[in-house]
């Protein structure tokens, strides 16, 4: 009598598969989504940079006046929809910082406030540069 076996997976295997899958799966969905205070920070901070720098170039590109308004929660191009910023971050500093036709700005400071840090973009009122640092 030649017995013929069958290679696979049992009931009893594939439950046990599933149910471990399960747990894993369960403690991936409860520890929520993983992000950096610090990460957050940081990236609102360039963002904003970018929008500033973004704002003087359509300035001198337009030949038209240009204003960025900002606010604890978010910030934006004036006409244009606003940015909001993550609930552990707020943005201190001038209401609305503007960009002349030249290049030249309103000037001003923006503070970027972590938990656990701070970094501020500064914006020279002669010429419009933007600069980002982050404070010790």
């Amino acid at each position: 009598m030649n017995r013929c076996r069958h290679s696979g997976f049992t009931l009893l295997e594939m439950i046990v598969v599933l149910v471990i899958l399960g747990l894993a799966l369960s403690l991936v969905i409860t520890r929520g989504p993983m992000h950096s205070a610090h990460l957050d920070a940081e990236v609102t901070a360039r963002n904003l940079t970018s929008t500033l720098r973004m704002a003087r170039g359509m300035a001198i590109a337009e030949n038209r006046p240009v204003a960025v308004a900002l606010s604890a929660t978010s910030y934006g191009i004036a006409g244009s929809a606003a940015h909001g910023v993550p609930t552990d971050i707020t943005l201190a500093g001038n209401a609305a910082i503007g960009f002349a036709p030249d290049g030249s700005s309103s000037g001003g400071t923006v503070a970027v406030e972590g938990p656990k840090e701070r970094l501020t973009i500064a914006v020279d009122w002669l010429t419009g540069r933007v600069r980002m640092q982050q404070e010790p």
